[in-house]
């Protein structure tokens, strides 16, 4: 077997393809296999830095890590969208091809009979086959879902590319027989899917916020009490000071500065 070599996985692969007749699957492969090529060609990267497996319904590429990730990201938000929608647009509904996609990154090693082996490559593929990119694109008018690794996120997409808007990508968990993993979905999230450090308590309507009993982190911290406004004959005060003459409710008038609410004396 190689040394594991650090490269960039994407994969590709068809929703619905079991539900086909051979005729229309090997239409599909043929499809899948044309669009993967002009991706790459789009995103300027050489056949010759990538190895690819074939899987069937899906492919999957292992692209040499100099190539330019950020291009290849913005070929996908951009480009393959915009080739399934034109295909998509010719062809009977039988031929009609949807795509997930799965972009990682990380150490893959080739063994003697060309398998790949990584842990990085198993991640990608569980995201690939996990619930929520199916679902993702089950509820989307548009044909194609895409997953991104935690660290394509924290390497490229954070970084606002032009063409790769990070706001546009959202963090959540996929299920998997090895138990949760993150991974951040382009465009809207489905529903029911969970969502790491989005939760939040709602506050009833009713409920005033101002004066809230403290949550448990805030307990045992004292807070001082709201100050009071006083209307004195039209003179409001809140806590400062009132000099002169002042005229006091029941109809007598004092003489020099009255202090409230812990004012100091001029």
């Amino acid at each position: 077997m190689s040394d594991p070599v650090s490269s960039t996985i994407l994969l590709f692969d068809i929703e619905r393809f079991s539900d086909r007749d051979d005729v229309e699957q090997a239409y599909l492969r043929r499809m899948l296999f044309d669009l993967t090529d002009r991706t790459l060609l789009a995103a300027g990267i050489e056949r010759t830095s990538c190895r690819r497996a074939d899987r069937g319904d899906s492919v999957m590429e292992l692209i040499d890590a100099n190539a330019s990730l950020t291009a290849l990201l913005r070929t996908l938000l951009t480009f393959v969208p915009a080739q399934l929608r034109g295909m998509n647009r010719m062809a009977a509904a039988s031929a009609q091809m949807r795509i997930r996609a799965v972009v990682a990154s990380g150490y893959v090693a080739v063994d003697d009979d060309g398998g790949w082996v990584g842990s990085d490559l198993n991640h990608a593929c569980r995201l690939l086959d996990g619930a929520v990119l199916r679902q993702a694109l089950q509820e989307r008018t548009g044909d194609f879902a895409l997953f991104v690794t935690e660290a394509v996120y924290r390497g490229v997409v954070q970084h606002d590319h032009t063409g790769v808007p990070a706001d546009d990508f959202h963090l959540v968990t996929v299920d998997s027989k090895n138990g949760s993993l993150p991974a951040w979905l382009h465009g809207p999230v489905p529903q029911n899917t969970a969502r790491p450090g989005k939760a939040t308590a709602a506050v009833p309507a009713s409920v005033s916020t101002d004066h809230a009993t403290p949550s448990a982190p805030d307990a045992g911290i004292v807070r001082p009490a709201p100050r009071t406004s006083f209307d004195l004959g039209g003179a409001t005060l809140n806590g400062g000071v009132l000099g002169g003459d002042n005229h006091g409710i029941g109809g007598g008038t004092f003489h020099g500065d009255i202090h409230l609410g812990g004012g100091g004396r001029g």
